[in-house]
């Protein structure tokens, strides 16, 4: 392999122990092999010209589209998923154009569950594609295929090809779904209010793992808080602490206990029948309104006490 390949392995490692040290990770492991092949490599190592790239040691590799941005080229990482072969280009660009949000401010709550994939405070409910679950069947089948083969055999190897090239589709629906309803949120709201999931510790209830992993919340988040950076909206991340299915979006009123089992409402306060989740999502969308507007206001003093003559006095 080229050399350049093990030169940015350490200097990933290197990042690793930082993230580790930092507690912003675990400790950094081995790679295993065929397991998340890839490589990287930096931008005086390759050469990118229409629909090919030029890989050390490999020559001119067809790709499947031309490079789309304009910019610094950094580094390429070249990775295998199942049978595919990917190329990753990092590119420095320049924002010329910087998004700003409305005047307007258009706010929405969004509460993810298992039943449905996300709820919106406008009403919405948005049915999630759970694609393991639709696949479970084809996914044991498979699995006890390659169980049956001998280790070491060509039909083994090419029965585990099978059962990686259906999880990949699975990942590829799942994706697919959030990655459109996502993009559809930053392009329609300013604001997005959504709640701290741990989904680690929710993963250790063994009769809704399942159906956690199926819907992926945390890269929902990622990708909803990248997007709306780049186009200049906010996400607004409610505290593991608030407990917006128990409080009244009506009166304010907080029930000490809501089962899961319970999907509907009624308020004793005010009698306001609710619905679980839209109550949850129209109580995430006003903390949202409510922290924007206070991060305003705090901008607004600052910058009046900056300007402020001391005791009064002017210069």
């Amino acid at each position: 392999v080229t050399k350049n390949a093990p030169q940015m392995a350490i200097i990933q490692l290197g990042q690793a122990f930082k993230n580790f040290f930092k507690k912003k990770a675990s400790y950094p492991r081995f790679k295993k092999k065929w397991v998340n092949d890839s490589f990287t490599i930096t931008n005086d190592q390759f050469t990118v010209k229409d629909s090919r790239i030029r890989i050390p040691l490999l020559g001119w590799v067809r790709m499947h589209e031309s490079l789309r941005f304009i910019g610094k080229i950094v580094s390429a990482t070249i990775s295998r998923v199942a049978k595919k072969w990917f190329v990753s280009i990092s590119v420095e660009m320049l924002d010329e154009n910087p998004r700003s949000a409305n005047e307007n401010q258009v706010a929405v709550g969004v509460d993810l569950g298992i039943l449905s994939f996300a709820t919106l405070s406008t009403g919405e409910i948005i049915e999630g594609p759970k694609p393991h679950k639709r696949l479970l069947s084809r996914i044991r089948r498979l699995s006890k295929s390659l169980s049956r083969k001998q280790k070491g055999s060509n039909n083994r190897h090419k029965a585990k090809q099978k059962l990686s090239t259906l999880h990949y589709r699975i990942s590829n629906i799942r994706r697919d779904a959030q990655h459109k309803l996502t993009t559809r949120l930053v392009n329609d709201f300013d604001i997005m209010g959504i709640e701290t999931l741990h989904v680690k510790n929710m993963m250790k209830n063994r009769k809704l793992s399942r159906s956690i992993a199926d819907m992926g919340w945390f890269e929902f988040r990622r990708q909803l808080e990248y997007k709306a950076a780049a186009e200049g909206k906010a996400v607004i991340v409610a505290d593991k602490w608030f407990a917006s299915s128990k409080i009244c979006s009506h009166c304010t009123h907080k029930r000490e206990s809501l089962p899961l089992s319970v999907r509907t409402w009624i308020c004793p306060d005010c009698a306001t029948t609710h619905d679980r989740d839209i109550n949850a999502a129209i109580n995430l969308k006003n903390m949202a309104v409510s922290s924007t507007v206070s991060a305003t206001l705090l901008k607004q003093s600052d910058a009046h006490a900056c300007g402020a003559p001391a005791n009064g006095i002017a210069a």
